[in-house]
C-alpha cells in the first residue's frame, strides 16, 4: 500500500524487491515495498523479527542493492550509484543511527561528531559541531570522552554525528533499543524535533510501540510487505 504525502518527498521507494540466495533456494525478504517520506517527516517502521525492516533500511542506505524496484533520495536513484557517487551519497545525503552508538571511545564527543566530515573529505566544521551538540542538549560534554558519557548521552552524540554533513535523510535502526524508557522517549522526541528543524526525512525501525506512536506515521512490515497503520 502506498501513501503519498502532500509535500515533495525526500525519499521515494517504489516496488522494491530484495531477494537472497540460500542453500534452500531464493528467499524474498522485501516483496514490492512502496512508500514515500517527505522532508521534516518521521516515519516508524514496525513489525516482527524477520519481517524485512533492517533489510529495508540497508537497501535505502545503499548497503544492499535492491533486486528490483527503485529507491530515490532527493531525486537520486540510489540503486544506480557506484564508485565516488556512492561514497558521496553515503557521506552526504544519508545519515545512519544504530542501536549501538558506535562511537570511538578514545575520541571526545566533538571529535566523534566530526568523524563523518573527515571521511567525506570535507573540512571539519567546528561551528556546526558545536551547534549540533547544543541542539541535542550536551554542549557541555563536547570535550568528554565517549566512555565518560551515559548511554543516553552517547546516543545524542550519535544523532549529532549523523546530522553533521546535513543529510536529507536519516535512517535509524532501533536507536532507542539500548535505552531505558525515559531516555528512549527523550531521544525519540529529540529526533522528531530535529527532523522538523533541519527538514530531514527520518525512517526509524523500532519494536517499541510507544516510540512508534510518537512518529508522524507508522508502517508495519509483515512477510516482506509494508502497510500503513
Amino acid at each position: 500500500m502506498t501513501q503519498v504525502a502532500n509535500t515533495p518527498s525526500r525519499l521515494v521507494v517504489r516496488d522494491v524487491v530484495k531477494e537472497f540466495t540460500t542453500p534452500a533456494g531464493t528467499l524474498r525478504v522485501l516483496d514490492g515495498v512502496s512508500f514515500e517520506v517527505s522532508a521534516g517527516e518521521m516515519v516508524a517502521v514496525t513489525g516482527p523479527s524477520g519481517s524485512g525492516k533492517t533489510t529495508l533500511i540497508s537497501v535505502i542506505g545503499s548497503l544492499e542493492k535492491p533486486t528490483a524496484g527503485t529507491v530515490l533520495v532527493d531525486g537520486v536513484d540510489v540503486g544506480g550509484l557506484s564508485g565516488a557517487a556512492l561514497q558521496e551519497y553515503r557521506a552526504r545525503r544519508v545519515g545512519f543511527i544504530f542501536q549501538e552508538h558506535r562511537l570511538l571511545p578514545q575520541l571526545s564527543a566533538a571529535e566523534n561528531v566530526l568523524m563523518p566530515t573527515l571521511a567525506g573529505g570535507c573540512a571539519a566544521n567546528q561551528g556546526r559541531c558545536g551547534e549540533l551538540l547544543d541542539q541535542v542538549g550536551i554542549a557541555d560534554k563536547a570535550g568528554a570522552y565517549a566512555w565518560q558519557l551515559s548511554g543516553g548521552q552517547r546516543q545524542r552524540v550519535a544523532i549529532a554525528r549523523a546530522l553533521v554533513n546535513s543529510p536529507g535523510l536519516l535512517l535509524c535502526d532501533e536507536p532507542t533499543g539500548n535505552l531505558d524508557r525515559e531516555n528512549a522517549i527523550a531521544v525519540t522526541e529529540l529526533l522528531h524535533q530535529l527532523a522538523k528543524t533541519h527538514q530531514v526525512a527520518v525512517v526509524m525501525v523500532t519494536h517499541n510501540a510507544e516510540v512508534a506512536q510518537r512518529c508522524d506515521r507508522r508502517m508495519k512490515m509483515a512477510g516482506g510487505k509494508a502497510q500503513w497503520e
